[in-house]
């Protein structure tokens, strides 16, 4: 049975994951997962591109495959919440297609797999893990580049190192630092037998 794939682009903003997502990837080859997300919508933002922007309370409501907490460790009452998760439709509404999951911390990239698994998914898929290096740059021009420049705070908590990996009990796959033209040739080999056998 021919099995689609699930890759999931792990790696701090800035490291070049939505760039390899919307300029790598082969157009329509993969479906790009959205969250939905509690935090403020920035300038050039709209609901559905890149998240559903939803209330606190909707967020609440939702059946979400992941469920992430971005500013957990700072956080004090009457301070909005900056949740993110994939809602469970994204992925109905999409199966049989290949997926891709943008998303810093590798816990959340082994919850969407963990999803997978409990929902008898992994029949039908493969599960790839690229983790993309961090980029050497300082987090205050990591954050300017990224369009962030209100929560280095956020970027500090929030981290992808192998620790992480080790925490999530996550086995990395690719590694890769598109930011300096450094890609993994068996992720580039994978992507071209996708393309050869849609």
């Amino acid at each position: 049975m021919k099995k689609n794939t699930l890759l999931c682009c792990t790696g701090l903003s800035g490291s070049g994951k939505t760039y390899f997502i919307n300029n790598t990837l082969p157009k329509g080859l993969f479906y790009p997962l959205k969250s939905a997300t509690t935090r403020p919508m920035r300038t050039g933002e709209s609901n559905g591109n890149p998240y559903y922007f939803v209330s606190e309370e909707e967020f609440s409501k939702k059946n979400l495959a992941t469920r992430l907490w971005v500013n957990e460790a700072f956080w004090t009452p009457g301070k909005s919440k900056w949740m993110y998760g994939v809602p469970e439709h994204e992925i109905t509404e999409h199966l049989g297609e290949n997926m891709v999951y943008d998303v810093i911390q590798p816990r959340y990239a082994k919850q969407l797999i963990d999803w997978f698994v409990r929902n008898d998914l992994h029949h039908q898929y493969n599960f790839r893990v690229a983790y993309f290096l961090p980029p050497v740059n300082n987090m205050q021009t990591v954050a300017k580049r990224a369009n962030m420049p209100d929560d280095i705070d956020v970027r500090r908590t929030n981290t992808c190192d192998p620790l992480d990996f080790l925490l999530a009990d996550l086995d990395i796959d690719y590694i890769l630092q598109p930011i300096n033209n450094l890609y993994n040739q068996r992720l580039m080999a994978h992507i071209k037998y996708l393309q050869h056998h849609k």
